[in-house]
């Protein structure tokens, strides 16, 4: 491994079926007044929503609620949920549900007590918090964006056409999170298989990009491995515990800063699937569905060998008499034939993007570096044209 870097986490995992028996022990550390920030009202369907109600009035905890957390959190949802927060001088957030409540809480734990309009402040112009920040605790009930361990949080302003994620430090990472992979076998198939895609391309842009013999290559070949595994028996079976659990501690691992670790990381496939998400606010692991195999067709010259050890290392080609492009395209078709299978949405179109988009989705696109090919505008939309269909 090339250069220096520090690694910490600070939150701490309670994993399994009884991992919810956890919660009243950690409520015991935090404040009185507690704000529950959930979803759709799937929690209170499967009886979720009540356990934790019983729960927190067994700690005596004063109960102020954010429901409706939607999908791709909204500017307008953020400032209701910080507005009920100052409200009720809440010390504590507890969010329950899958990554987009996860993202929208650690949002609102570092706006109630700043005066700044959040989403200037950290959306627009990256600012870290100045202020008392207040504790987010995390319940997950849907897996895919490892929120419950990263400091990640990502935001949608419909009126300016922007879907923007801000990484805060580990200020901000829930202190800590509960893991019942049964509470992730109520979702729709479509929900858990878009969330398998986002876990495995976190590891992707992670893994394409350096050079050098990485320890955390070969940890992301083994995650890439495992997940590719884990899925076809989820999609067969939604109800193996086994398999979800395995999806449920790989997505934990696959974006807690782990694998990152000695690499640059390219991270514009979800710069260019967030742009996506501005205009059509389709589920997010789609919209990275739709853009990943033109965007790493395209890159894939430039990082030849990290693509052809893709092949040999994550789908077992064998490279026998074979080039590296040669291996490098056969990669990229195993992916390809594996993302068909498992079912997910493989172009734009079909998620409701229309050529007059693209334009626009471009400009909404961030530019960034750290992987093989910085790409200028005229590429970014030649990648999603090719991710039309």
């Amino acid at each position: 491994m090339l250069g220096n870097f520090s690694y910490h986490n600070p939150t701490k995992l309670y994993f399994g079926e009884d991992s919810l028996n956890y919660l009243m022990d950690e409520l015991k550390n935090y404040g009185e007044n507690v704000l529950l920030v959930y979803g759709g009202g799937s929690i209170k369907k499967n009886g979720l929503y009540d356990e934790i109600i019983a729960i927190l009035k067994d700690c005596r905890k004063t109960v102020a609620e954010v429901p409706g957390v939607m999908p791709n959190p909204t500017v307008e949802k953020l400032n209701e949920g910080v507005a009920i927060a100052r409200e009720n001088g809440s010390q504590f957030i507890l969010a329950v549900g899958g990554g987009s409540v996860c993202d929208y809480s650690k949002a609102v734990s570092v706006s109630v007590h700043c005066d700044d309009d959040p989403w200037q402040k950290y959306f627009i112009r990256f600012e870290e918090p100045a202020c008392e920040i207040v504790p987010v605790g995390c319940v997950l009930t849907m897996t895919g964006t490892g929120s419950e361990m990263n400091g990640g949080s990502v935001i949608t302003n419909h009126e300016t056409k922007q879907k923007i994620g801000h990484v805060f430090g580990d200020n901000v990472m829930p202190k800590f999170s509960i893991l019942n992979p049964r509470y992730t076998m109520t979702l729709p198939k479509y929900q858990m298989i878009a969330g398998i895609y986002d876990i495995f391309n976190h590891i992707c842009e992670q893994y394409f990009s350096g050079e050098d013999d990485n320890t955390s290559d070969y940890i992301s070949e083994g995650l890439m491995r495992g997940l590719i595994h884990s899925s076809r028996i989820a999609v067969e079976d939604p109800q193996n515990y086994e398999a979800r659990s395995n999806i449920m501690w790989t997505a934990t691992w696959a974006l807690n800063t782990l694998v990152s670790r000695g690499k640059t990381t390219d991270w514009m496939v979800h710069m260019l699937g967030q742009s996506v998400g501005a205009y059509t606010d389709a589920t997010h692991g789609m919209t990275l569905a739709a853009v990943s195999l033109p965007y790493y067709r395209y890159i894939m010259p430039y990082g030849m060998k990290k693509f052809a050890r893709f092949a040999t290392e994550v789908w077992g080609i064998s490279a026998e008499g074979k080039t590296d492009e040669q291996l490098a395209n056969e990669g990229l078709n195993a992916m390809e034939a594996w993302m068909k299978d498992i079912g997910l949405v493989m172009n734009l179109t079909d998620l409701g993007a229309a050529d007059d988009m693209i334009e626009g989705i471009a400009d909404g696109t961030f530019i960034l570096e750290g992987g093989y090919k910085v790409l200028a505008r005229d590429e970014v939309i030649q990648v999603l044209k090719a991710s039309m269909g």
